[in-house]
């Protein structure tokens, strides 16, 4: 199988698909342990990727060494990637594993590979994730609890220069990490992230297109925590100029109530229904996503933040699409929000 010997998977650094091959783009959706009417396993997960219709129950487990995540993750682990000077890493999130939690960094998680020629960056919404590359691909288990997600985009080289800047307004709680000299030149700023130092902002927010190998746009949109608002309702949903459905962990007494005060307004998700799977509570999702609320519009952003107080003075950001494919998936999922 290509997830057990990466030498005839191709070489290059690249999100990996459920059968460990390279893919431009994916996402997955981990269902929450807790479901309406039942107890669910915590580590099952829905795929997908351009060359699916929709959403796809995966046969394997997050907590597996095997699927999407931990194929793409093990070019780093089991391709002893971590230890090479001719690639570049770096591993992110305001709740690392292993160590405490502290709310001075930006609200985010995730991590990314490359060396000259390309590689990925995975974005996703689970504390305590991913490990230490010594100890291997390992899922923590207070991520089984909530829905999580993650998306992952491969980028030729010369997108990660793009990316490094949008990490400093992020502030990730960099955790473990590597910028060899060949490429500290071109990434000062991810050579500071690395050494733990926080490179300066010339503004407090920043929006910057991002193109895959394969020619798919994203856009990343990030605050630092000098914007002191709701990324969703203040910024994004205005700049794209579409009204937006969104799913954040809705924690009683913290979340933020549907916001139609601008043009275009901001409004709650209260319960997701995946194909084959029972419909779930917004309180039981840990993930952070949003779609626009009028079909032809096509926009999706999965991100960092959720609606919620204390996280306006956080750094945190989007990333969003306008790919049909994708906001099908999502759209489709909301089975209950609540209007302004």
């Amino acid at each position: 199988m290509c997830w057990i010997h990466f030498q005839n998977c191709g070489a290059e650094i690249s999100c990996r698909n459920e059968a460990g091959e390279p893919v431009d783009w994916f996402i997955i959706y981990k269902l929450p342990r807790y479901k309406i009417g039942e107890v669910g396993s915590g580590v099952d997960y829905m795929y997908l990727d351009s060359s699916l219709k929709s959403w796809q129950m995966s046969q394997f487990m997050i907590n597996a060494s095997q699927g999407a995540v931990a194929n793409t993750l093990n070019q780093l682990y089991m391709g002893e990637a971590y230890k090479s000077n001719n690639s570049a890493y770096a591993l992110y999130n305001d709740a690392p594993p292993l160590m405490d939690y502290i709310q001075d960094y930006g609200h985010t998680k995730g991590g990314l590979l490359f060396d000259r020629s390309q590689g990925f960056w995975l974005s996703h919404t689970v504390p305590h994730f991913p490990s230490f590359p010594e100890r291997g691909y390992l899922y923590p288990s207070s991520g089984k609890v909530n829905g999580q997600t993650a998306l992952c985009v491969t980028y030729q080289y010369e997108q990660f220069l793009h990316v490094a800047k949008q990490l400093v307004f992020l502030y990730p709680r960099v955790y473990n990490c590597s910028v060899p000299a060949a490429f500290s030149a071109d990434l000062p700023q991810l050579a500071q992230l690395c050494d733990g130092s926080k490179p300066p902002l010339t503004s407090d927010k920043r929006v910057q297109q991002l193109v895959s190998v394969q020619g798919e746009k994203f856009f990343s949109f990030v605050k630092s925590e000098r914007f002191v608002d709701d990324i969703y309702t203040g910024w994004v949903a205005q700049v794209l100029d579409a009204d937006l459905l969104v799913e954040s962990w809705q924690r009683q007494g913290h979340d933020l109530p549907s916001n139609c005060s601008l043009p275009k307004h901001v409004m709650n998700i209260k319960r997701v229904h995946l194909p084959g799977s029972l419909p779930f509570q917004s309180y039981h999702d840990h993930s952070k996503w949003c779609v626009s609320q009028v079909y032809d519009d096509d926009v999706t952003c999965l991100g960092d933040m959720n609606r919620e107080m204390t996280q306006l003075k956080r750094g945190g950001g989007l990333i969003c699409s306008l790919n049909p494919l994708i906001y099908r998936a999502f759209r489709q999922a909301v089975d209950w929000y609540i209007g302004c």
